[in-house]
């Protein structure tokens, strides 16, 4: 019997790689001068400020657009858009004025000017505040970008985590609060007391003032102590004056400014 031979075994055939395209790397300097590093530091820096501050411009501008398309407009009052509030009188939100803009057009050279120049330019925009002390003026369009804003600051600086800051809008002068804002005290701006029986000193240790950062972290007014209202005794005669810096309402001061 004829042994078996085994069968030949097929050589796989090496697929050809196709050649891969080296891109030349640029050797970096191991070490810089001094004068170098300050350099790239500058020029950086000035280029994230431009970038900033035309990003600020542009929306000015938009909020310039908005004040002069809805100039004299009953809802906004001549704002562009409308800030909510809630219950507390904490800001909630903005959104868009839903009614039709009183003019078609806004003067290209009256907008540039407009959000360049002039206590109104941060009209319609929006801030953000921390209690840490950290705080923006108001350079976005709305609620949402100044939370977001808001959002990375407290990623960097507090790890993540909400510490209860908080967001305000500038609205134009002749604009209102909304409805569900609280209505001031109905007080005169100073009521005299006759017989308190107190002294005059006992009369003015009724006033809390607090620091700026526990009001801010407790949200009331630092001057009065979120009371509203300060006790003034002078020669005698002592008064109940209402608080000028949160108008009688306890809040913050800047929820209640106007401009």
């Amino acid at each position: 019997m004829t042994t078996r031979k085994p069968a030949a075994r097929k050589k796989t055939t090496s697929t050809r790689r196709k050649p891969v395209k080296r891109t030349a790397s640029i050797p970096k300097p191991r070490t810089k001068k001094r004068s170098e590093k300050l350099a790239v530091w500058l020029a950086t820096t000035m280029a994230k400020q431009a970038a900033k501050h035309t990003e600020t411009v542009m929306s000015r501008k938009d909020a310039a657009i908005l004040r002069m398309t809805h100039e004299g407009c009953p809802k906004c009052h001549g704002n562009g858009q409308i800030f909510t509030k809630g219950n507390d009188g904490s800001f909630t939100g903005s959104k868009p004025c839903p009614a039709k803009p009183t003019k078609a057009k806004a003067g290209r050279m009256r907008v540039a000017i407009a959000a360049r120049f002039g206590a109104d330019k941060n009209t319609g925009l929006v801030g953000w505040t921390c209690p840490c002390g950290t705080k923006e003026k108001p350079r976005y369009r709305d609620a949402k970008e100044a939370t977001k804003a808001l959002r990375t600051h407290e990623r960097r600086k507090h790890g993540g985590k909400t510490v209860g800051g908080a967001w305000y809008g500038q609205v134009a002068e002749d604009a209102t609060p909304p409805t569900n804002t609280p209505a001031a005290p109905n007080e005169p701006v100073t009521k005299a007391v006759a017989d308190s029986g107190m002294t005059d000193q006992d009369w003015e240790k009724q006033n809390t003032p607090v620091t700026p950062a526990a009001a801010a972290k407790k949200g009331i007014c630092w001057c009065c102590g979120g009371q509203g209202r300060l006790f003034t005794a002078f020669g005698g005669e002592q008064a109940v004056v209402v608080c000028g810096f949160c108008r009688g309402t306890g809040k913050p001061a800047h929820e209640t400014a106007t401009a």
